[in-house]
């Protein structure tokens, strides 16, 4: 019995070691801190802020349910891949906090039109679905989203600090 319940233990404190391990967020960014760009590289699962053109922190992200290939219409999963922009910070989201990103530009518009698609849109940043933050990094596991850049919830609180609306996002295959 004595077994028993000390692997029990040793279980759960392996399994709370784990989780606190998988949600560690590292370093914060200083208060003050502003960022000129942001690139994502879909390929690895990455976003990273830079300051003067230097890497100023990487966050690992999950993508759309298909994240291969450049967004073209709505509902295909796929995140988009080019040049836009934050244009707003959304914090009714359904998602803890979004950063919005300017997808569809003209270009998108136009290929869209050309296939006769809706080429979608509500494109964002965001943390966890409301009411599901408790999973935290676990999230990366899949992704997950509807084409949009998931990151934790301590994430896109960071994110919403440094990043204004204007700041360039750069997203690469």
């Amino acid at each position: 019995m004595l077994k028993k319940i000390l692997a029990t233990l040793a279980l759960g404190g392996a399994l709370l070691v784990l989780f606190i391990w998988a949600n560690y967020e590292g370093q914060p960014l200083p208060i003050d801190t502003r960022v000129d760009e942001i690139q994502g590289s879909k390929s690895e699962h990455r976003l990273v802020l830079l300051q003067q053109g230097k890497p100023l922190k990487t966050y690992r992200i999950a993508l759309g349910s298909v994240p291969t290939g450049h967004k073209e219409r709505e509902g295909d999963g796929k995140t988009p891949e080019g040049i836009y922009r934050i244009d707003s910070h959304k914090p009714d989201s359904a998602f803890h906090r979004a950063l919005h990103i300017s997808y569809p530009n003209e270009r998108d518009i136009q290929v869209a039109k050309s296939k006769g698609v809706d080429p979608g849109g509500a494109i964002m940043i965001h943390g966890i679905r409301n009411g599901l933050g408790w999973i935290g990094t676990l999230h990366r596991l899949v992704d997950w989203t509807d084409g949009c850049i998931a990151v934790t919830n301590w994430e896109i609180d960071e994110l919403w600090r440094v990043v204004q609306d204007g700041t360039p996002i750069v997203i690469r295959s």
